[in-house]
């Protein structure tokens, strides 16, 4: 009997040998745990300060991209009222545009008309300048037989006036002798 109570003795050593090892290793594991335990509560805390630090961030970048977006509306908003206004100067250019290519067609049609009364009157000029070359050939032959009708008609004047000297010379021996001859 005293043999199994020894045995179970030294049964118990054994398993308190056993249990004081395993507690040793459980308080170790529970200190590893304890030391995890506050590194991760500090890298929580310092997660949730850098979360908080990035949502202030993130509400500054929030607001900068609010207000951004609003100028930008308003940017956008000026942009679509000069486009409108482009596009209403678009269609007036367009109009006037149509407009003057009308003109243009008219002046094109009014010069073609303009280039063929050109061409009949360059046409008629040179007819002309033929007939008023022939003219002054013309007026040239008459001018020579007035010139030659001048010194006719001068010398024609001269024996006219040598004729009536002739006469009053004949008028005055006429009466001489007629006094000769009465006396």
């Amino acid at each position: 009997r005293l043999a199994e109570q020894e045995q179970e003795i030294n049964n118990l050593i054994q398993r308190k040998t056993a249990v004081d090892v395993e507690n040793a290793h459980l308080k170790n594991e529970f200190s590893n745990l304890n030391q995890k335990f506050r590194d991760k509560s500090q890298e929580l805390k310092d997660t949730e300060e850098c979360a908080q630090k990035n949502e202030e961030q993130n509400r500054l970048v929030i607001k900068n991209l609010e207000e951004e977006n609003k100028g930008l509306n308003t940017c956008c908003a000026d942009l679509l009222n000069d486009l409108e206004k482009l596009r209403k100067q678009e269609a007036q250019w367009k109009t006037e545009k149509s407009g003057n290519d009308a003109r243009i067609k008219n002046l094109e049609s009014d010069l073609a008309e303009a280039r063929e009364q050109m061409k009949e009157l360059h046409s008629i000029c040179s007819n002309l300048s033929s007939q008023v070359a022939v003219k002054q050939e013309e007026l040239s032959q008459k001018d020579c037989d007035v010139i030659r009708a001048k010194k006719e008609l001068q010398e024609l004047q001269n024996l006219y006036r040598q004729n009536i000297e002739q006469t009053a010379q004949q008028a005055e021996l006429i009466k001489q002798l007629q006094a000769l001859n009465t006396d």
